[in-house]
């Protein structure tokens, strides 16, 4: 029995180790195209039903804009009604994200007219990738759109690594919010989709990592949810296994 606590232990803190513990997000990145859910921070125990809701939008280009309120689409966002959902914990959920999307949202929940509790904000940010071909020079660019004045990191991996290191035939560009690099459709980095190349970008205000391919296929991940996703799974094996759990007695951490 002590050995089966101590291995649920070392399984519960690899899970930990790469999964989100840090709480719910007041700022998110997504790649466009991408679906996202907001989450409603404050959302009162009593109050968790959609059409107590009310979400508000707003960009650097535009006023406050009522996306739902109280469970229904508003005015002013009926033209991407299709994109727009309010789940049953008051989340709130945009399907094929652009740079439109990008801005600060704000979520309210009253009852009888009156608003219940703070209203919580979550900031959107929105990953674009492009892909130029002049003759035999191919340039890719990966760029964040932002709310606020980005603060974001971006940079172009090669395999993991710097993709300008070991590879000084490769030209690059690097700003605080956007990275470039270019190469001849003759150099061994060229490959069908790049797949070996990943856009690297970091999110200052949770410190969360995606690394994303060119590929419109093909969404940002996250460095260790492939891992994460293998240890969860093991886990649940390993308590619905006898056999599993005799071997792992013997398995050395």
């Amino acid at each position: 029995m002590v050995e089966f606590r101590r291995i649920q232990m070392l399984f519960l803190i690899l899970v930990l180790q790469f999964s989100d513990i840090t709480g719910q997000d007041s700022s998110l990145t997504v790649r466009d195209g991408d679906e996202v859910t907001l989450s409603c921070q404050n959302v009162l125990k009593d109050q968790d039903k959609y059409n107590s809701t009310t979400w508000t939008f707003v960009s650097r280009n535009t006023a406050a804009v009522v996306l739902m309120k109280l469970g229904q689409i508003g005015e002013e966002a009926k033209s991407k009604s299709d994109r727009l959902n309010v789940t049953a914990n008051c989340s709130l959920v945009i399907k094929k994200v652009t740079v439109e999307d990008v801005g600060r949202y704000t979520c309210r929940q009253f009852k009888s007219g009156r608003q219940q509790g703070q209203a919580s904000q979550v900031d959107l940010s929105v990953v674009t990738m492009t892909e130029y071909k002049d003759n035999n020079e191919v340039t890719l660019n990966c760029s964040v759109s932002t709310y606020d004045a980005c603060r974001h990191t971006v940079k172009w991996l090669f395999k993991g690594k710097d993709v300008d290191k070991d590879n000084k035939d490769l030209k690059t560009s690097q700003s605080a919010c956007s990275a470039t690099v270019s190469f001849l459709t003759s150099h061994y980095i060229y490959t069908p989709n790049h797949e070996f190349l990943k856009c690297n970008v970091t999110d200052p205000n949770n410190r969360k990592v995606q690394l994303c391919n060119i590929s419109p296929q093909l969404s940002c991940e996250k460095p260790g949810e492939k891992m994460m996703s293998c240890l969860k799974s093991l886990y649940s094996d390993m308590k619905n296994d006898k056999t599993a759990f005799i071997y792992l007695m013997y398995f050395k951490f």
